[in-house]
């Protein structure tokens, strides 16, 4: 009696890990066919917008290490200022001070860092209801009364936020910051943008903007 019911469970086990590879898989496809043309690498072929929307970051990671893919953003958002193709940032995300024990002002680091590559404090605006890519693309819409910016992050999550703005009827493009020089950092934030991918198809059927 046990060894059909070991094998059933092992079957439904199996069943249930590739219904989730599928669906991790058809949502990948969809946000990566959608954000087709429209991240860029180049500086030289990023079409100008007014604004740009710098995705929350840290430049620390959730452990206490120095967080490169900050770094990189700063520079993209300054590659684009300094080249004409947008006259303002939004810096998004939240103040994780008291909630994490790393956590930060991340709106004020931006900011900060971003003066300190020599961009006008008059020029940066602070979003702290950007916690999370979904509230910093309604915030550009709702609160900011954008219909058209560029955002700024590495490319996974630049795609993500494409699709997003989408389905708000936000016109965007993403210019695409450098990933992480270490390896296992850019293996972490790979596996958690496929977990995300998901998760955003999810709040769009629910309408869930938290």
């Amino acid at each position: 009696m046990k060894r059909p019911i070991i094998r059933l469970i092992v079957k439904i086990g199996i069943g249930c890990l590739l219904l989730l590879i599928g669906v991790i898989v058809v949502c990948d496809v969809l946000v990566v066919r959608n954000a087709s043309g429209r991240t860029f690498d180049n500086i030289e072929t990023v079409p100008h917008n007014k604004v740009g929307v710098l995705l929350a970051t840290s430049p620390v990671t959730i452990d206490g290490a120095h967080n490169y893919s900050f770094d990189n953003r700063i520079k993209a958002a300054d590659e684009l200022f300094r080249s004409g193709k947008i006259e303002y940032i939004i810096a998004s995300g939240g103040d994780y001070t008291r909630d994490q024990k790393y956590g930060c002002d991340e709106p004020a680091a931006i900011r900060d860092s971003l003066i300190a590559h020599g961009i006008p404090a008059d020029r940066i605006i602070l979003d702290y209801e950007g916690t999370r890519t979904i509230k910093s693309i309604a915030n550009a819409q709702n609160i900011y009364h954008l219909d058209s910016v560029t955002f700024i992050s590495q490319k996974y999550h630049n795609e993500r936020a494409l699709y997003l703005a989408d389905k708000y009827g936000l016109h965007a493009i993403g210019y695409n910051a450098a990933p992480s020089p270490i390896r296992l950092r850019r293996f972490k934030s790979t596996i958690r943008e496929y977990l995300a991918r998901p998760k955003m198809f999810l709040d769009l059927l629910t309408n869930k903007v938290q």
